[in-house]
């Protein structure tokens, strides 16, 4: 898909389709995918079953999107006979095992988290997921699907189709703490990525931690890693090194993983990074332990609740500073969050209604709820709109062009070796030169 159609998507279409779409759903009960009806009696109501979900979201976590699921499908179990969701948790950096073990005894679930890219292109290929498109148009919810996010996840398995759905429609970039770029005399926020570096500096003069990234989960280091690496090289940086067109081995690209490594031994990465998890790391950056934070726009919900110590207002974002004219700060990353992917062995007449009921009112229900964006239509925006969401949707609005995450267009063994690797080389184990020699041996295999 070219550049200029993906754009068009994500940046105008965007922002029409938050705000039409799907009608107002609120109110209203599902029509029935078979015999029998919502309404009436007990005897009279749709006859559902227990559906699975495989989640790597925390089901009581309001700010996660396990916990929109799980409300959405309490009050389809109010409309239904005999439904349960049957919730089953596990951690993200275990959920490629887990689905591969499914996959091999063709026993996945009704519903699925996975990763869209190479890895969910790899389960269309294998013929074990529904067409979403064919599949929502049948059902007659094809438009509460935000056009943005459709056009995103199409070019992410190379235009096979839509075989999955969003759970965000997201920008990523630097989160940065107010109250303690001021106490540090920082006066704007970074623009290129040498005034990044002179903010690392000046915050840790003053004793403030710079950077905090949840390394634990090992992504949140390598979007770093990519930030740099697509504003010194371009927004097709990593496709290029896949392809064969460029190496990970080349100068350009071993310079990102240098300048990773070098600002981590400055210091301007917080000490033992690679051990915190994402949520602390959310928790040190609200909290004043840590000034900046490269994150994606779902931190909206986060920052929404009371937990944020710095305020409503406290919190600010800037796009990944440039190195070059490589690219500009209309470029930004975009990504759908982790998708849902529905069996085809195991859909039926029940996951049919429970579908009609739940995704046409996803968007507006996570909007009111979590004041963040999900990839569907809102039908109206809350009057109350906080600072954080109306800033997430003003970027969003900005956007001209967009980049992928470091692993979306890596195979499988390749974004496990990029994802595995990071810590050592955030902790100087291995060499910037090793690191990128290991990414381009294994890509090899698969060119």
């Amino acid at each position: 898909m070219k550049r200029k159609v993906l754009v068009l998507s994500m940046a105008l279409l965007l922002m029409v389709s938050l705000l039409t779409g799907c009608a107002d759903t609120k109110g209203t009960q599902t029509p029935p995918a078979s015999k029998g009806n919502t309404t009436g009696t007990s005897s009279d109501k749709f006859k559902s079953r227990t559906i699975k979900f495989l989640s790597v979201w925390p089901e009581d976590d309001k700010n996660s999107n396990g916990w929109i699921i799980s409300e959405l499908s309490k009050q389809y179990g109010e409309t239904v006979d005999g439904f349960d969701l049957e919730y089953e948790y596990v951690a993200i950096d275990q959920l490629d095992q887990k689905v591969k073990i499914l996959m091999s005894s063709d026993d996945l679930p009704e519903i699925c988290t996975y990763e869209s890219g190479v890895r969910l292109k790899q389960v269309i290929q294998a013929d074990m997921i529904i067409d979403v498109e064919k599949t929502f148009t049948e059902l007659g919810i094809r438009d509460c699907l935000d056009e943005g996010a459709v056009s995103l996840l199409k070019n992410l398995v190379d235009g096979l189709g839509l075989y999955c759905v969003p759970l965000g429609m997201n920008m990523e970039g630097f989160w940065y703490h107010k109250g303690l770029f001021e106490q540090a005399g920082i006066e704007k926020v970074p623009e290129t990525w040498d005034e990044l570096l002179e903010a690392c500096e000046k915050l840790k003069a003053a004793g403030i931690t710079p950077i905090v990234q949840g390394g634990s989960d090992n992504w949140p280091m390598t979007r770093v890693l990519n930030a740099y690496l697509v504003r010194s090289v371009g927004l097709n940086a990593v496709q290029d090194a896949v392809t064969g067109k460029r190496s990970f081995t080349d100068p350009e690209y071993v310079a990102a993983a240098k300048m990773f490594q070098d600002m981590a031994k400055k210091g301007y990465f917080a000490e033992g990074m690679n051990t915190i998890d994402p949520g602390t790391a959310t928790s040190m950056l609200m909290n004043g332990q840590a000034a900046m934070n490269y994150d994606g726009s779902w931190k909206a919900s986060n920052l929404n609740s009371e937990d944020n110590a710095a305020g409503p207002e406290g919190i600010g974002f800037f796009n990944v500073p440039v190195v070059n004219d490589s690219s500009t700060l209309l470029d930004y990353s975009m990504n759908c969050g982790n998708i849902l992917m529905f069996s085809k062995k195991k859909y039926d007449d029940k996951v049919a209604d429970w579908m009609k009921f739940v995704f046409p009112k996803l968007g507006d229900f996570a909007m009111q709820e979590t004041g963040s964006f999900k990839g569907f239509a809102i039908s109206k925006m809350p009057e109350d709109t906080t600072y954080y969401t109306q800033l997430v949707a003003e970027h969003l609005a900005k956007a001209q062009n967009a980049f992928l995450w470091f692993e979306a267009k890596m195979d499988s063994e390749t974004s496990t070796i990029a994802q595995n690797s990071i810590s050592l080389l955030y902790t100087g184990e291995i060499t910037p030169e090793d690191y990128m020699r290991m990414l381009e041996e294994t890509a090899a295999k698969s060119r």
